[in-house]
């Protein structure tokens, strides 16, 4: 109650003092802020744990507690989310999607906070997944709830959680300008200039205080050794092409996989139990899998020699074995996929974010050495192309091409790399695009209609609720009622139909004033006809589970005034008016124009 009080005060003093626009700015500042707050802790968090259990690793044998961690992380992120948080918080960045597209930017409270703990706890014990989702989904939650504190309205919600989504990526990577195009490709949906200022304030926000939390230097201490040249464009378009095909890979068998364990969702321990097994199985025979997997991406993109580049083998049964390097990279590229969807499978919080970049990278990596042992052209670096593998793979999986050349560009200070970035992201999301049309966060929202897009028209039918448009206020009859009854029926409803439904409310047809009109007034029929045998069949069923954008289909394919509304047993719900549908298509056009 005193918080609530005082929050009252604050906001009635900054009516009074400040206007809406300077508050949004000062919200945006805040938010950057504390989103780089949370990012520091959690990857504090993730060290200190990974540091305190492996810190007694070999480097140079097998390490039997591989086959442990994993398990026991993934365990006590189950419990945490079980008896703690009591929601469910995986897919961090798709139920941002979902919250601006369905709940109309607003995430619960606890996302706040959750997703740092449970992501923390997966990945410091090993769980092979990125802390970039659960970051995103905090920054968003922090945006969204203190907007609705201080009575924000819709548009200025979906503002500010866009602001903690870029201040998120932007605080991860110290990536200003990818943490801004990541919010413009994958979240926003319609950005203009009076909206661009808040999200730069949080991006420059949170790349201030990561600077000021972590140091000034790159996150790869990345020195260019071969510039790039127009000799080395086949190769750059070849690695692209890859990536995308990859990508795809990356995509079809994450939601394989996650379809397999979503059988098991009601046997917790099963799914431990298998999960936990693939998982802790993968990590001992490739330990590059191990947590997020940055320090195995460094290894190639900050070596220079073929030993530098062998202590990514370290810690397995394949250390000091050089010869096997090529075959081992093959091998974790490829696996790394299962032992993410186990991660999240099993019962453990974390993102595709860091994997995809782990894939790329591993990708990239593999495709130079390949190249280059078999003297197919030109030489290629194998740390440029570690790093455009990186940008292909996420470019791809999340759609989203800008942000993974800004990324990798921002990461490294490779700057001069930004030709066969954009060769490679260009190259990728052009392949994945002929199969895939959505991005890994997106696809199942775009599954269920439940997606906000860069078409302005269906994100309109998108930001509509079909529960409000819906007319529950009608008079329905029995199929065995005598027609002189039903005289007494329609004169007491005040529609023009009347819907025909038997005793568990299942819709059987509809009596259409219009079409009784000439025998209304013949009285010596009422007695001759009952409602079986003047009822119709309505043009066309709606579903209360249908898409906006269907049920306009509907109504314009059949011209029809009303359709009925049935649940998935068939009992009519309401009906809907196409005049209604129509007015309140037009008022939310308005408001998601408005400024």
């Amino acid at each position: 109650m005193l918080a609530q009080n005082f929050i009252g005060q604050i906001d009635h003093w900054r009516q009074e003092n400040i206007s809406d626009r300077q508050f949004v700015l000062l919200l945006a500042f805040i938010v950057g802020f504390l989103a780089s707050v949370a990012a520091y802790i959690l990857h504090i968090i993730i060290g200190e744990i990974e540091s305190l259990i492996t810190s007694g690793f070999r480097v140079t044998t097998i390490n039997w507690l591989y086959l442990l961690y994993p398990v026991i992380g993934i365990w006590l992120t189950s419990l945490f989310v079980k008896y703690v948080v009591r929601d469910n918080i995986s897919h961090g960045i798709t139920r941002v999607l979902y919250a601006i597209a369905s709940k109309r930017s607003k995430l619960k409270a606890h996302n706040t906070w959750t997703s740092i703990v449970a992501s923390a706890i997966t990945i410091g014990f090993g769980g092979s997944v990125g802390a970039e989702a659960p970051i995103v989904l905090t920054g968003s939650a922090i945006g969204s709830n203190l907007g609705r504190i201080f009575n924000m309205d819709k548009r200025t919600l979906m503002l500010l959680v866009g602001c903690g989504a870029t201040a998120a990526v932007s605080g991860i990577f110290k990536a200003p300008i990818a943490g801004l195009v990541f919010t413009l490709e994958v979240l926003m949906v319609d950005l203009t200039m009076a909206s661009l200022l808040p999200i730069l304030i949080s991006s420059v926000t949170a790349t201030c205080f990561s600077y000021f939390f972590t140091g000034s230097s790159a996150m790869y201490d990345f020195k260019i050794d071969y510039l790039w040249s127009l000799n080395r464009v086949p190769a750059t378009i070849l690695l692209g092409i890859g990536c995308g095909f990859l990508s795809l890979y990356f995509m079809r068998v994450m939601s394989w996989c996650e379809d397999r364990y979503a059988k098991l969702a009601k046997r917790r321990f099963a799914r431990l139990l298998v999960g936990g097994v693939v998982l802790s199985s993968l990590i001992f025979l490739f330990p590059a899998l191990y947590g997020e997997g940055y320090s195995s991406l460094g290894i190639f993109i900050e070596g220079k020699t073929e030993a530098d580049w062998n202590q990514v083998l370290g810690t397995s049964m394949f250390a000091g074995e050089s010869k096997y390097l090529v075959l081992y990279v093959g091998l974790v590229m490829l696996t790394k996929v299962f032992a993410t969807s186990a991660t999240n499978g099993a019962g453990g919080c974390g993102g595709t974010f860091a994997p995809s970049l782990f894939i790329g990278g591993f990708g990239g990596f593999f495709f130079a050495r390949i190249w280059n042992m078999n003297q197919i052209g030109v030489y290629i670096p194998e740390k440029n192309f570690t790093l455009y593998g990186m940008a292909g793979v996420m470019a791809a999986v999340m759609h989203a091409p800008l942000t993974g050349i800004f990324l990798i560009a921002e990461l490294t200070g490779g700057y001069n790399l930004f030709i066969p970035l954009i060769i490679v992201t260009i190259s990728s999301y052009l392949t994945i695009n002929i199969f895939e049309h959505h991005s890994i966060y997106a696809v199942r929202l775009a599954r269920q209609g439940k997606l906000l897009t860069h078409n302005t028209d269906k994100s309109v039918l998108t930001m509509m609720s079909v529960d409000s448009i819906i007319d529950k206020d009608y008079t329905s009859v029995d199929p065995n009622m005598q027609m002189g009854k039903l005289i007494h029926a329609i004169s007491a409803s005040r529609n023009s139909y009347l819907p025909v439904v038997n005793d568990n409310g299942t819709l059987l047809g509809e009596v259409d004033i219009t079409k009784i009109r000439h025998i209304i007034f013949r009285t010596e029929l009422y007695k001759r006809f009952s409602v079986s045998q003047l009822m119709t069949q309505p043009a066309a069923l709606l579903n209360v589970n249908d898409p906006m954008e269907q049920i306009m289909k509907v109504f314009e394919s059949t011209d029809a005034q009303n359709l009925p509304v049935v649940d998935l047993d068939s009992r009519l719900v309401g009906y809907i008016s196409r005049t209604r549908l129509f007015n309140m298509y037009r008022q939310v056009v308005a408001d998601y124009s408005a400024e």
